[in-house]
């Protein structure tokens, strides 16, 4: 009978183990990178030509190999870095499995040079699929120099799945912008087909190596520093304000080595609790240290994610400490560090941890925070004025004169026209809330504009009266289907109109961004921006959507390219045309918590009155709610 199980060969097991490790070029530069650090680097200078199919090379100034040990370094699991089980749990170096070098040089043309330091020369080493073709001495300074060519050559198969050069590239300065952050003192150069893309010098402090990295989107960050026990966490955090539409600005590191942590993710989410719109996400670039024996790096084959010993612990400590960073301490107290942040953070007990953030087939970065992460308000800072064609008005056109004939709508007793708030601490609803009734009339043309306005309740709803009943309009959701609808219209007439800024916005891109906004300038423009790249990142915003208030110019940028990075690169704008839209209305539209005056609320009232679909915000919530007087009465036992 025939055996049906059979022994792979050595080089069809390299291949399998080089799927694993080497899923694209930016594999390759992030192994050979880490393998310089652990060397003990200070300079290392990553040379790429057409976003790595055809070179890779990593030079180091490193402790460099022998001869002896750089014919070791090909075989499988060959490691100076572990030496027994029990040192995978205290693990202190980036690279420790061994897997890198075969499996890079499995599917490339390969060379090695490295020389340590007081020998008389260096030795190289010429592979082909893993295979030594050659071998010579060579002169070299101390170090390592590797070569990776044809990456894939053998493979067609992995080959023709590769991305765009640029997108290759874009990845794999991402890689080069993440481990430079964790590691100041090493100075970083970057090439791409002949032209230096980064230079990084070496910096003693970490926050000018975030600003060489980052850009100036950390000008106004705050610094980060707690110790507690054997826990500390260092780094920066920006303001709320200067928020982003997905989880990629936050930078979390775990004893110097970049993740995508859930957990972690959660805890910063936590830290910014309630200061945050719904859906927006902080800036902050973070680095915790820990004892390595508390922390497993191997639950992941490219070590992205990692597994903490004491969850609960490792989160509540970040958090808290994040709080306390933004809790602004009365002038006559004195607070110790952490005091009182314990009761502002719930705490999650370890099956929560682990249900949520441990799981090793969870998604790196997940699009949203986690279910049981914490709703921020819908609060804003209000934006009391936008400016539209270079004038500044408010979010509404001002009357034509303070004595126009304008009908004027006070409250039956006289009081004089300002917003109203409404007390409810002594309000006892009955076992339930009212039903608000979908009235007819209320959804006809020219219905909102005829309604009396009482006032505004917490700055963020409109109080009226119709008839009988009573109705809530929300002011932020209004406002913006009014926008959403226009930008529409104007879209699809020709483009959005836009207003011409009398000085640009000089903003940094990362990479992904930069090649999008590249490939799809016309589709911007024809969203109302006007852009010019140049650089290696440097971007210079020339004239935004006329609605804007160019405060929100770069985030409002910054979130319609999100959604165009979500596009496959031959798909057309209109595929996406509502979630672009919905980005941008979001920016200078009214916020809750913002004060209207009566002229506005009017203004707000009557342009609902001119678009479809008035009834829901482009998000799907409801803008207006309506009680009838019968249910308001029952509500007093008046019935």
């Amino acid at each position: 009978m025939t055996a049906t199980i059979r022994i792979l060969s050595e080089d069809l097991c390299n291949r399998i183990a080089a799927g694993e490790v080497v899923e694209r070029p930016a594999s390759v530069v992030k192994e050979l990178v880490e393998n310089s650090l652990d060397a003990g680097a200070a300079s290392i200078v990553v040379t790429i030509e057409n976003g790595g199919r055809t070179l890779i090379r990593v030079e180091d100034d490193g402790c460099g190999m022998s001869r002896d040990d750089l014919f070791l370094c090909l075989e499988r699991h060959a490691t100076s870095k572990i030496e027994s089980d029990a040192d995978l749990f205290r693990l202190r170096t980036l690279g420790f499995r061994g897997e890198a070098l075969p499996s890079i040089a499995a599917v490339s043309r390969t060379t090695l040079k490295s020389r340590i330091a007081g020998s008389d020369e260096g030795w190289e080493l010429q592979l082909e699929g893993g295979a030594v073709r050659k071998s010579q001495g060579a002169g070299m300074p101390p170090g390592t120099d590797i070569e990776v060519r044809q990456l894939f050559f053998n493979v067609p198969a992995r080959r023709k799945f590769l991305k765009s050069d640029a997108t290759e590239f874009a990845h794999c300065a991402d890689f080069i912008g993440h481990i430079a952050l964790a590691f100041p003192q090493v100075r970083m150069v970057l090439r791409h087909n002949g032209r230096v893309i980064l230079n990084l010098p070496r910096q003693n402090d970490p926050f000018l190596r975030a600003r060489d990295v980052l850009g100036d989107v950390f000008g106004d960050a705050l610094p980060v520093e707690r110790r507690a026990g054997d826990l500390c966490l260092t780094g920066f955090a920006a303001p709320p304000q200067q928020n982003r539409s997905l989880a990629d600005g936050i930078h979390a590191y775990v004893n110097r080595r970049f993740v995508r942590d859930r957990l972690i993710q959660h805890a910063v989410l936590e830290g910014y609790r309630q200061l945050l719109p719904k859906q927006r996400y902080p800036l902050a670039v973070l680095f915790l240290d820990l004892p390595p024996e508390q922390v497993d790096v191997n639950v992941h084959p490219a070590k992205r994610e990692v597994r903490f010993r004491n969850q609960r612990e490792i989160h509540d400590f970040i958090a808290t400490t994040l709080l306390d960073l933004w809790r602004a301490p009365r002038e006559e107290e004195a607070p110790s560090p952490g005091a009182g942040a314990s009761e502002a953070v719930p705490s999650l007990n370890e099956e929560q941890a682990f249900d949520l953030f441990a799981r090793e087939n969870a998604p790196n970065v997940p699009d949203g925070p986690p279910e049981s992460a914490p709703q921020t308000a819908d609060a804003a800072p209000p934006a009391e004025s936008v400016l539209v064609k270079g004038e500044s008005r408010s979010a509404f056109p001002p009357p034509v004169s303070e004595t126009a004939a304008v009908p004027e709508t006070r409250p039956a007793d006289g009081f004089a026209e300002r917003p109203v708030s409404f007390r409810t601490e002594h309000f006892s609803p009955p076992a339930g809330p009212p039903e608000p009734s979908r009235h007819p009339a209320l959804f006809t043309r020219g219905r909102f504009g005829a309604m009396r306005i009482l006032g505004q309740y917490h700055e963020t709803y409109i109080v009226c009266q119709d008839e009988g009943d009573l109705v809530l309009v929300d002011q932020h959701a209004a406002h913006e289907r009014i926008g959403f609808e226009r930008l529409k219209a104007e879209f699809h007439s020709h483009a959005v109109a836009s207003q011409t800024l009398l000085f640009p916005v000089v903003m940094d891109l990362d990479f992904g961004e930069r090649d999008m906004l590249e490939k799809r300038k016309s589709d911007m423009e024809r969203l109302g921006f006007d852009l010019e790249l140049y650089g290696g990142r440097s971007c210079a915003l020339r004239a935004i959507p006329a609605f804007l208030d160019p405060g929100e110019a770069e985030n409002a940028l910054r979130d319609v390219a999100a959604e165009l990075l979500a596009l496959d690169a031959s798909s057309a704008l209109e595929d996406a045309l509502d979630k672009v839209l919905i980005r941008m209305a979001c920016h200078g539209m009214i916020r809750a918590n913002q004060t209207l005056s009566m002229q506005e609320m009017r203004e707000l009232l009557r342009q609902l009155d001119e678009i479809d679909f008035e009834s829901h915000c482009p998000h799907g919530r409801p803008v207006v709610q309506r009680f009838s007087r019968r249910a308001i009465e029952a509500m007093f036992q008046r019935t």
